[in-house]
């Protein structure tokens, strides 16, 4: 169980925002065990470490995107299997949070494929949807592109739990990936929903043809935002048959343990999300995720538009771990 005494409380103090690129590479390539226990007891320190989050994420205005990242099918710059639609209609939007909130969720994350908000009846039908899911008692998330002051505090009035804006990369590998906007765009976002009070959700991607500096730069740039980012989702990369990184090659999935684990050791208040590319690990890795200090995954039998294993398997999964739903808070 968490600590809730003077020494959980002084823990809590010691969370640290100058952490080094060599700090950090020597924690990540400590011999497994040595990283998993110190993950261990980073994670106990903050965290009931048999309860894990139960999100979903639904795809409320899918493809036609103008960026250019190279793992998305829902860009418009690639052929893909990914047709694009309109925004979803509200009623629907909050119907589907309903399905999810009786399947275990307390957190509903809602992402659109564009670049950044733009004013008008999306913008309003959103807002719309955030406010009718917050009265659902769930934690509400977003993922809309960028976005300036104004949007973020709209969003926040209406009751907007979080926003994800992930940084996907470290700043050097980043225009490998994506050219059609920068690191500081992503940055100024995250000021934005800061500034008008919002939690961030903010993590990145493994196996893009990352090397292991880029994966420490990634984790570096995390780790030393002030405060660090409550949600911190950690995917690996799902290859789409007609994006760049189609023939990427698999990742090996202790790369992914190690990530979750100096995740966790780096930012241990924060939640750390299985997210992407959780289907293509087995069992035993998933269950190394956990050890490793993730703490939540999502449910469903997609993410946005790319495969993830059914609730009634995450559930079973959980129960021979020994593990159970979060309940809302």
């Amino acid at each position: 169980m968490p600590q809730n005494t003077t020494e959980g409380s002084a823990a809590r103090k010691t969370l640290r925002h100058d952490w080094t690129r060599e700090e950090i590479l020597r924690i990540y390539r400590q011999p497994l065990p040595d990283l998993l226990f110190s993950a261990q007891q980073a994670h106990r320190t903050f965290h009931d470490p048999t309860r894990v989050q139960f999100c979903r994420l639904l795809s409320v205005k899918t493809g036609g995107c103008p960026e250019d990242c190279s793992y998305c099918p829902q860009s418009a710059h690639y052929s893909t299997e990914v047709s694009r639609g309109g925004l979803l209609p509200v009623d629907e939007v909050v119907e589907f949070a309903e399905k999810a909130r009786g399947e275990g969720a307390t957190r509903f994350c809602m992402g659109a494929a564009w670049r950044q908000v733009q004013e008008g009846a999306d913008f309003e039908n959103v807002v719309k949807m955030v406010r009718r899911v917050a009265s659902l008692g769930m934690e509400v998330c977003c993922s809309l592109g960028m976005l300036d002051d104004s949007q973020a505090a709209r969003l926040a009035d209406a009751g907007l739990t979080a926003y994800n804006h992930n940084l996907d990369t470290s700043p050097e590998f980043y225009g490998q990936i994506i050219t059609t906007r920068n690191y500081d765009d992503r940055l100024r976002t995250l000021a934005s929903v800061r500034k008008a009070g919002i939690t961030v959700c903010c993590g990145g991607i493994v196996g893009l043809g990352e090397s292991e500096n880029d994966r420490i730069g990634l984790l570096h740039e995390l780790s030393t935002l002030n405060p660090h980012p409550e949600s911190v989702p950690i995917n690996a990369l799902v290859r789409v048959a007609g994006t760049p990184l189609e023939r990427m090659d698999t990742l090996d999935p202790l790369v992914f343990v190690r990530m979750i684990a100096t995740a966790r050791i780096l930012m241990p208040s924060s939640m750390v999300r299985l997210s992407a590319g959780r289907k293509s690990l087995s069992r035993e890795a998933v269950a190394l995720c956990f050890v490793a200090g993730a703490n939540s995954l999502f449910i469903g039998d997609k993410l946005l538009t790319t495969p993830n294993p059914e609730p009634d398997d995450d559930l079973a999964m959980l129960h021979s771990l020994g593990l159970e739903p979060m309940q809302p808070r």
